[in-house]
């Protein structure tokens, strides 16, 4: 990895689209600590800190800290990963938003982000809503006048519009995908928080812990096989090999060599993570905006907002964190069928095989081939699915001790998984380019 790195840094075209991709990061980061106009800082401090543990800690790691500040990125990217999530569903119950996808080329997916943009901003403004009304009685806001909630309201929705800009100008000009590339680096963030932590661990008020060194020898350990595993999983792949027959074409023979179809174990990534996530604790902050201090009540609707947080807090009783792990692990591993289905179409590829002569060695070709395709993608499905959300239940693990770290499965997950993304960009942007220079 180190290697294909530095190889990229020595090439000009790559060397501009990192450092491009780098100030890009800089700003995002800076934009993380200009707190939104008519914020009270000494309340601030003291609001952030009573809920710490509720959704806006789940939404503070995610933003890198931009919360807890009430920055113009306070929401981060979260409105636009919830406005992918509903546009794709869409997609398949109507007819002529799947044709758009399937059908549309460039001129579709540029439909498709446009419609996306769209309902980012109509998400961004009910959350933005949703926070000014959540925190308006907590005094953290200089006055309460509509002036104040338009300007705060307004800004939160600009600080999205903004990163998701930035998003596209990554995607786009720089390395990696956008989006993923803003929360890595949000997460990435806390990252000296959790050293912090796992030193206090170890030095307790100054005093060193033999118990604490233990403890924190066991997280690392811990931390290295989470990332080994994510590691294996990520790049770990089910060959099928495909036989292509000769065929003689004038004077000349054509075909008759041997290939295989790479199939990830992991073919979704980490976006069923990221969506499961986001899909978790929309209701919540749907709920902040209908009910004031819904945290604090009894009822259907306090029940419903206690068993949205479940994942990010350990203020709930033990039976709301249970169902939500329940309903996170389904989630994940559905939308882990729905992605890869999605990416990757049975019958398409084996149409493809069949047109240009070949079949799979002791399969028939045609409707054989689709089933055994489809076989195999399931099996790797189920297992990737379980996986991913055995990781991004870990932390629940976690609460049943005295440990408050940061850096839970789901993040290790997020960050590996980001970056063995964008070094594999990173490779395929050095062959593309030795390509260029080869046939110019």
């Amino acid at each position: 990895m180190f290697k294909t790195i530095v190889n990229a840094l020595k090439t000009p075209d790559i060397r501009k689209r990192l450092l491009y991709t780098l100030l890009l990061i800089v700003i995002f980061r800076l934009g993380c600590y200009i707190t939104i106009p008519g914020v009270n800082a000494i309340a601030l401090n003291e609001a952030m800190g009573a809920s710490a543990n509720g959704i806006a800690g789940l939404i503070d790691i995610i933003s890198g800290g931009a919360f807890s500040r009430f920055s113009i990125f306070a929401m981060s990217i979260s409105p636009y990963i919830t406005a992918s999530i509903v546009l794709q569903l869409l997609a398949m119950v109507i007819p002529s938003l799947e044709k758009l996808v399937k059908e549309g080329g460039e001129e579709g997916k540029a439909k498709m982000n446009r419609y996306t943009k769209i309902i980012t901003i109509i998400l961004a403004l009910i959350e933005a809503l949703g926070i000014f009304l959540s925190y308006k009685s907590s005094g953290i806001f200089v006055d309460q006048t509509f002036l104040t909630g338009f300007i705060i309201v307004l800004s939160l929705v600009a600080g999205t519009s903004f990163l998701m800009w930035l998003g596209e100008e990554i995607t786009s000009k720089g390395i990696g995908n956008g989006i993923s590339m803003i929360i890595f680096v949000g997460i990435v963030a806390g990252l000296p928080g959790a050293v912090e932590t796992i030193w206090n661990l170890i030095f307790v008020n100054g005093t060193f812990s033999t118990t604490g060194l233990i403890t924190a020898l066991g997280i690392i350990i811990g931390a290295i096989i989470l990332v080994a595993g994510v590691v294996f999983v990520q790049q770990a792949e089910r060959r099928v090999p495909v036989q292509y027959a000769k065929k003689v074409v004038g004077r000349k023979m054509y075909g008759g060599q041997s290939t295989h179809i790479p199939l990830k174990l992991a073919m979704a990534g980490v976006m069923p993570v990221i969506f499961a996530s986001s899909f978790m604790t929309f209701p919540a902050l749907i709920l902040q905006i209908f009910i004031p201090n819904v945290a604090t009540q009894t009822g259907f609707w306090a029940s419903i907002y206690k068993f949205s947080i479940a994942t990010s807090t350990s203020a709930v009783p033990i039976g709301y964190s249970i169902a939500n792990a329940i309903v996170y692990l389904l989630l994940i591993v559905g939308f882990t069928f729905f992605y890869t289905y999605a990416t990757f179409n049975p019958a398409e590829v084996s149409s493809n095989i069949k047109k240009n002569g070949g079949f799979i060695p002791g399969i028939r070709a045609g409707k054989p081939t689709t089933e055994y395709l489809s076989s195999i993608i399931s099996k790797l499905t189920w297992f990737g699915g379980l996986f991913l959300a055995v990781i991004a239940i870990l932390p629940m693990l976690l609460r049943f001790t005295n440990l408050n770290i940061a850096f839970g499965g789901t993040s290790i997950l997020i960050v590996v998984g980001v970056a063995l993304e964008t070094v594999q960009q990173l490779e395929s942007q050095m062959v593309m380019r030795h390509y260029k220079g080869f046939l110019e």
